[in-house]
């Protein structure tokens, strides 16, 4: 066992809505909950199965898509479908369980991996439409402190 450090899940989990916490009070990148739109990506490995082209795209349309997209993770999330498409195989080793989950908390996928990244994913309002952009510029960065000034006025 590791000594001495912070790991991964240590403490409590980032809070998006905290405000007197400097180390909450930070950046969130706030994701469309319309996801990625426009083209997906090529397979980047070799020799594409029918359910890895299904969990590829699928993925593809998924708002942690945009940040993805931004990072130029085309790679990585191949990766995580290649070994989700093995873990799903009846026998396949717990191990390979163990790497998909780590691999999906990576690529923001699992509730804590996208506290680990400190993403959200935006709710459109009730009877409105947000607008729907293939820009991975998209998505917008929250910023608690903002959120303060407005409150007060705009004066800070």
């Amino acid at each position: 066992m590791p000594k001495g450090g912070a790991r991964t899940r240590s403490g409590p989990a980032p809070d998006p809505d905290a405000l007197r916490r400097e180390r909450d009070a930070g950046e969130w990148t706030v994701l469309p909950a319309e996801g990625r739109q426009g083209a997906t990506p090529d397979w980047p490995l070799t020799e594409e199965a029918d359910r890895e082209a299904e969990l590829w795209e699928r993925l593809w349309r998924m708002p942690q898509a945009l940040m993805w997209e931004r990072y130029g993770q085309e790679l990585e999330v191949a990766l995580y479908v290649r070994r989700l498409a093995e873990a799903e195989a009846r026998g396949s080793s717990v191990a390979l369980s163990t790497l998909v989950r780590q691999m999906a908390d990576s690529l923001g996928l699992s509730t804590p991996g996208m506290r680990a990244n400190r993403w959200r994913v935006d709710r459109p309002r009730e009877g409105e439409d947000a607008p729907v952009s293939a820009d991975p510029a998209a998505a917008t960065v929250y910023d608690a402190r903002a959120r303060i000034r407005a409150a007060a006025g705009g004066s800070g």
